[in-house]
């Protein structure tokens, strides 16, 4: 019958068997009864990490790109990143576009804005950034791996230094320090929300800058985001 009508035997078994149109975009904001995506630990991370550096961008056929940029110098995290995206998506392409100091993780869906409705024209910083009620609820649940993304994405570990004089003799302390960047108010407000949900206490010395320096802070900082490698 294939080679009689030049319908693809796919085709003719799928009427056969009546699966024929049955196929489902697999969006879970899309389906019947909408819930959130699963795991929902690996979305809390992709969420830190799309609001830190990722983008979409629509393509043919109305088909998106999720694009989250990794540093080269930090290959673990890139592969977390990809890691989480696979585990959303695990029938989808994972392709990895190299470009001066960064890899894009990438991979193309129809309904990627649906689990990242924060998609918008410009950069995030000209524009509100809020989460929708069941992200929130998500975050809420998995508040530890949303600060790893937003962290592994943004953030930064240092060891500060300072001179004290102890009994007559300058010594020198070395101490570290957590620091996480962003330009957009609402993306700060969502990590230090976070933090305070965590009690890790933490303050703002610019306007688009947390400091987390106390060393109880920095170690319960420590356990959440890892080493950064």
């Amino acid at each position: 019958m294939s080679r009689a009508t030049g319908v693809s035997r796919a085709a003719l078994r799928s009427w056969r068997d009546g699966t024929r149109g049955a196929r489902t975009s697999g969006c879970p904001r899309c389906a019947s009864v909408p819930g959130p995506p699963e795991p929902q630990a690996a979305y809390a991370y992709l969420l830190g990490q799309y609001l830190g550096d990722g983008t979409l961008s629509r393509g043919r056929g109305n088909v998106w790109s999720l694009r989250i940029a990794c540093a080269d110098s930090y290959p673990l995290i890139m592969a977390e990143c990809a890691g989480a995206v696979r585990a959303l998506r695990p029938n989808n392409t994972i392709s990895r576009l190299h470009r001066q100091g960064c890899t894009y993780v990438t991979a193309r869906w129809k309904h990627w804005p649906c689990l990242f409705p924060q998609h918008g024209p410009g950069m995030k910083h000209t524009r509100a950034i809020v989460l929708e009620p069941w992200q929130e609820e998500v975050v809420g649940r998995h508040t530890a791996e949303f600060l790893r993304g937003l962290f592994h994405s943004d953030g930064c570990r240092m060891t500060n230094w300072t001179r004290r004089t102890v009994a007559g003799v300058e010594r020198r302390y070395e101490y570290p320090r957590w620091f996480f960047s962003n330009r957009s108010a609402d993306i700060l407000a969502l990590c230090s929300g976070s933090l305070d949900r965590l009690g890790i206490a933490h303050r703002f010395p610019r306007p688009d800058t947390i400091s987390v320096a106390r060393r109880e802070a920095v170690a319960a900082l420590d356990a959440v985001v890892g080493r950064r490698s």
